[in-house]
């Protein structure tokens, strides 16, 4: 789920403090728009300057518009280097890729970033990727590329440039490639060839997902208008026309294909739903039809979630820009092919393990085919009226990341039932059997109606007959026409690497109905019967990597080994998960000497020696300017990522990822997905059905009295504001009433009653006796509800304690002026003996003294006397934005 941080906001400043502190942090002065500059320090290498500016596209089709960017440099200026492009996936902006464009930029690269029409701060309405909008507006960034004096060019107006993103940001990668002849080189990732073919798959309307784009679009307003009535007549109908196929189709990267000749890493989600492995299949097929370089690697996660590999994936990246565009020759781009597999459970968390497996040619879908027979009578299932109850496979952004990573497990998770499918189950396998690719098989359907839809899938079903794992929760729709007579069917199935054990069968099944699809509403019933066995690709070319030692194992004599071998299992077994501490079961979170590194990098960290500890009954706000290491920290405290060092314990447990004690943490971020046809009381209880817990245990009319919705929970999602989606999202997270409640800034976006209403919410919910963690941008009303802060910078905790105290703190002082002063005398305030530091604010100047013995408002005005400063009154201040900005030295929340 996307992290993403909004921009910050501040109140306005006096004349004199808003030019003193826009002089100090260049940063908010991206807050006005065009062409502003800034530097992020590196500890490992040269620093990155960026600078910020809107780039009109007036000049481009459909309308043109205003798009926010950001530029990122780094070294010598003077130095000649190649550019690269980085989009952002749907629903985010250039903000969610500033980590990569700053790591790019520092290997050497002219970075650009840019926020796509309708998100972020750029105008103009959503076409997932017009041609005439979205593509030809990143043609105008390559143009502005072209004219910087740092850019390596290969002609005039042509410069050496690369394009990567991942989901929305890939597809502007492929199609930009297809219409401008100036890309090098692109590095698409969890992404789509044919976006018709994705949303439509075989004539059948995917509607959870097309409706979570709805969504997390803003509505169907924010879309171009062909857009929204095509989702309104598909929605309406449960049926995809031609009109609407032709209309995804053209702006697809498969319209272009044939223009498309650039070397292109493939990255692409085995936990996807969404964009399929089949999806990348056709791209690279198409490419290297051209003869162009194409590598394919086949990650763990995807949208459904699971492991995403980012760090693995952008070295992957890094390596491939360095060979195509450098020319760097000895650049490692990897294999042609790759595929990340289950490795095994990881002792110290339960967690999957991960190894690589390769080949050095890409084997397609349908390599090394091997028949399974399978068994079974021809059987008779019904399409119940309405579709309803459907299937379920995935949850598409509710729960199918959860589920997916159970069935790297071996866990299944999905629900047919009785009388709505028929299935054919193989032998019991004689030994293990790799399954890489699509299996197809042949049925003979036939159909009470004139057309048939119907769900195949392939299980995986333990030797109990009764335990059955859908690998990755995919299912095939297949729209079949003329079925009331019979007709013969190829069914090919979804796309997998999954390893089926010795003494398990595979199951195929035909589900009539299905969560995340369209069904026809009319009753109908199918009968299916077996013309072939099931034909599974086996990819025999691609090799696992084995697990080595550690290269010190060789360095020994062959005695030596073994004793080596032996410490080695001896210390894996120590590696065990942090025993619970009894002490702490009765507080919510202790954090201590908590550390992460960013990616790449051995001594730049993004959180570093972070230590506190949040109590019962505490709403604590986690403040900070943009980079301070806030998300990093909800991140790992929500078991997303792990730490470098350090540990976090809820109620005295180690988090981990998948630790147990994370069942009482509920946890609201910006962006949160709702199926709008549904009301918000159906998609919470959906929400709740996908954790499997029992329904008694979800406390819902709770949960919904202490975030007020009222009479809104009856009606569809589409119809609510963005301040009841707001507090639809909250009630989401406190469903189960979680004791300790997680929120990222759970008002952004908010009118100020609807923030007061916000805050109520926080405050009701605490009365109880749990414990809320709120990071927010807005300090006054951070001030308002929280009863606890703390304040970091720069990945280091600053200040932490009860608001009264650091609001109120005599630490801090607020020195009133008979009139303005000169840049030149605050700095002699700030470096007198006993002061932190000495900012502006309205009215004077805010003095913050370092706690040092003798440091106090009775020795400091002597001293102020002393240099002439024009003092009027002096005290200890009264608001947090004050407290705040002298603590992070006038930074940004």
């Amino acid at each position: 789920m996307d992290l993403r941080l909004p921009r910050p906001r501040l109140r306005p400043l006096a004349r004199h403090g808003r030019r003193r502190l826009l002089a100090a942090a260049a940063a908010v002065a991206v807050l006005a728009g065009v062409g502003t500059w800034t530097a992020v320090a590196s500890d490992d290498g040269p620093a990155v300057h960026r600078s910020d500016r809107v780039i009109d596209t007036g000049g481009a089709g459909g309308g043109g518009a205003r798009i926010d960017t950001s530029y990122f440099t780094a070294g010598d200026t003077g130095t000649k280097r190649p550019a690269v492009l980085v989009g952002h996936g749907f629903g985010g902006s250039k903000a969610d890729v500033r980590e990569q464009a700053e790591d790019l930029a520092r290997e050497g690269y002219a970075v650009l970033t840019w926020s796509a029409r309708g998100f972020g701060r750029s105008t103009g309405k959503i076409g997932l990727n017009d041609p005439k909008g979205e593509v030809a507006d990143v043609s105008r960034l390559i143009d502005w590329l072209a004219k910087r004096p740092e850019v390596r060019l290969d002609k005039k107006g042509d410069p050496r440039v690369g394009i990567t993103g991942a989901s929305y940001g890939g597809a502007a990668a492929l199609l930009a490639a297809g219409y401008d002849e100036r890309v090098d080189a692109i590095a698409p990732q969890v992404t789509y060839w044919n976006l018709a073919d994705a949303l439509f798959p075989d004539g059948v309307f995917k509607k959870l997902w097309a409706g979570i784009f709805v969504n997390t679009g803003g509505g169907c307003d924010q879309f171009e208008k062909r857009l929204c009535a095509m989702y309104d007549r598909v929605a309406e109908s449960g049926k995809p026309d031609a009109e609407a196929r032709d209309l995804l189709a053209g702006r697809s990267p498969s319209a272009v294909g044939d223009r498309i000749k650039v070397p292109t890493y493939i990255a692409q989600g085995q936990t996807d739903s969404l964009f399929t492995l089949g999806q990348a299949d056709a791209m690279a097929k198409a490419i290297r039809a051209h003869r162009a370089p194409v590598s394919v690697d086949w990650i763990a996660g995807g949208h459904d979630g699971g492991d995403s590999e980012q760090g693995r994936v952008q070295r992957r990246v890094g390596a491939w820009f360095d060979r195509y565009l450098k020319d760097d020759k000895a650049a490692d781009t990897g294999p042609a092919f790759r595929v990340t597999r289950t490795g095994g459970i990881d002792s110290t968390d339960g967690a999957a393990t991960l190894r690589g497996a390769s080949g050095d040619h890409y084997p397609g879908l349908a390599s090394g085919p091997r028949e399974v027979a399978l068994g079974g009578r021809e059987q008779t299932f019904d399409n119940p009226a309405g579709a309803s109850p459907p299937a379920i496979s995935a949850l598409p952004g509710l729960g199918g990341g959860g589920l997916s990573r159970l069935t790297s497990l071996g866990v299944g998770v999905s629900l047919d039932f009785p009388g709505q499918y028929a299935k054919f189950d193989s032998q019991t396998l004689g030994k293990d059997l790799r399954i890489t690719g699509t299996p197809t098989v042949r049925v003979h359907l036939k159909s009470s109606s004139e057309d048939a839809v119907l769900f195949a899938k392939v299980y995986d079903v333990g030797p109990d007959g009764r335990q059955q794992v859908l690998p990755a929760q995919l299912v095939a729709p297949i729209r079949v026409e003329g079925t009331k007579k019979g007709k013969d069917v190829e069914l090919t199935l979804p796309a997998v690497d999954h390893e089926v054990q010795k003494g398990h069968r595979l199951r195929l099944a035909l589900a009539s109905t299905d969560l995340g699809y369209a069904s026809p509403a009319e009753p109908a019933t199918y009968t299916a019967s077996l013309k072939s066995g099931l034909t599974v690709p086996t990819a025999p070319g691609v090799e696992t990597a084995a697990a080595p030692l550690p290269s010190w194992v060789w360095w020994l004599p062959a005695s030596g080994a073994a004793i080596a071998v032996l410490l080695l299992i001896a210390g894996r077994r120590r590696t065990t998960a942090p025993a619970p501490a009894p002490a702490l079961a009765e507080v919510p979170l202790r954090i201590t000497d908590l550390s992460k590194r960013y990616a790449r990098s051995t001594d730049r960290y993004a959180v570093r020696d972070l230590s506190f500890t949040v109590e019962k009954g505490q709403v604590l706000g986690l403040l900070g300017p943009n980079g301070a290491g806030k998300t990093t920290t909800l991140r790992m405290l929500m078991g997303l990522i792990r730490p470098d060092a350090g540990e976090i314990r809820v109620f005295g447990q180690a988090i981990r990822p998948g630790a147990p004690v994370l069942s009482r943490v509920g946890a609201f971020v910006e962006g949160a997905g709702f199926l709008p046809h549904l009301s918000g009381r159906e998609n919470l209880e959906l929400y709740w059905q996908a954790t499997g817990r029992p329904a008694e245990d979800a406390h819902l009319e709770e949960a919904l009295e202490i975030a007020g919705l009222g009479d809104a929970l009856a009606r569809a999602v589409r119809t609510y504001s963005q301040g009841m989606r707001q507090r639809l999202a909250i009630a989401q997270a406190m469903l189960g009433l979680p004791d300790l409640l997680i929120l990222d800034e759970p008002t952004n976006g908010l009118d100020p009653p609807q923030i007061r209403e916000m805050r109520e919410v926080m405050i009701r919910y605490a009365r109880g006796g749990r414990t809320v963690i709120v990071s927010s941008h807005l300090l006054a009303e951070v001030e308002q509800s929280c009863t606890h802060l703390v304040v970091m910078d720069r990945g280091r905790l600053v200040q932490a304690g009860p608001v009264a105290e650091i609001v109120g703190s005599g630490d801090t002082l607020l020195v009133g002026l008979a009139q303005d002063v000169p840049d030149p005398l605050v700095d002699k305030v700030a470096a007198l003996p006993g002061v932190a530091s000495a900012v502006r604010a309205d009215g004077g100047l805010l003095v913050r003294l370092d706690g040092t013995d003798g440091a106090s408002a009775a020795r400091l005005l002597p001293e102020l006397v002393r240099l002439e400063v024009p003092v009027e009154s002096m005290g200890p201040h009264r608001r947090l934005e004050d407290a705040f900005l002298t603590l992070i030295g006038g930074g940004t929340a």
